[in-house]
């Protein structure tokens, strides 16, 4: 699939993803925000396309997502991200004050450090053949929830208001927090209980750039009869 192919400037921006991958989704959301046109290079994870020579020559930890811009392969998505703000500072995915972008960033490290990691496919499968399947979705539907009622509990404060995560628009913590609410709607863990991830959500689900980015928006289609 193609987002547009080039920038405005022509050079050539290229997104190794996979669909259903909460770090590439949040790659996808900031491109969006920023308005930066790519082209999507699928890496079927299910498919073990990961493992490939020349996946893991762009990225030698055989993970999405890769990105290519500026003549760079950039990998890890929260060094993409930084790396997105610091070239394309407008709009800002942090804010202007110091303590706010503390803040800001203990979200996100939070989610992307904390509860990510041991939810994605290749711990989820060691679980599943050391204990079960049915061990698998209870060790993952429980991280979700504590992971999720702590960044509720990080949210609860008198810095972060508005609409989205911290102010009146979307940021690091929304590009962050969204696709982990997406991973949890798969494995059945609701938070219509936390209010304030909810109000964001809501928020999130009306932008332009989140419904762009979202993982039904680029999933692989069926072939038409």
């Amino acid at each position: 699939m193609i987002m547009a192919a080039t920038e405005t400037g022509g050079a050539r921006v290229v997104l190794h993803d996979y669909w259903r991958s909460s770090a590439a989704y949040r790659v996808r959301i900031a491109l969006a925000l920023k308005s930066v046109a790519y082209q999507r290079v699928v890496v079927d994870l299910v498919a073990g396309d990961q493992r490939a020579p020349a996946h893991l020559a762009l990225n030698p930890q055989g993970l999405v997502p890769a990105l290519e811009i500026d003549g760079l392969v950039l990998t890890q998505s929260l060094a993409i991200l930084a790396y997105l703000d610091e070239t394309r500072p407008d709009p800002a995915l942090l804010p202007a004050d110091a303590a706010a972008r503390a803040r800001v960033r203990a979200i996100a490290l939070a989610i992307a450090c904390e509860v990510h990691p041991v939810s994605n496919l290749s711990v989820l499968a060691r679980i599943e053949a050391l204990a079960g399947a049915d061990a698998r979705s209870e060790w993952n539907r429980d991280n979700i929830s504590r992971g999720l009622a702590a960044v509720e509990r990080l949210l609860d404060h008198p810095g972060f208001t508005g609409r989205f995560c911290h102010g009146d628009r979307p940021g690091l913590a929304d590009c962050t927090l969204i696709p982990q609410l997406y991973n949890a709607s798969r494995w059945g863990v609701g938070f219509d209980h936390l209010p304030r991830i909810s109000a964001v959500a809501r928020a999130c689900a009306a932008h332009p750039a989140f419904l762009a980015a979202h993982p039904e928006a680029v999933a692989p289609r069926a072939p038409a009869a």
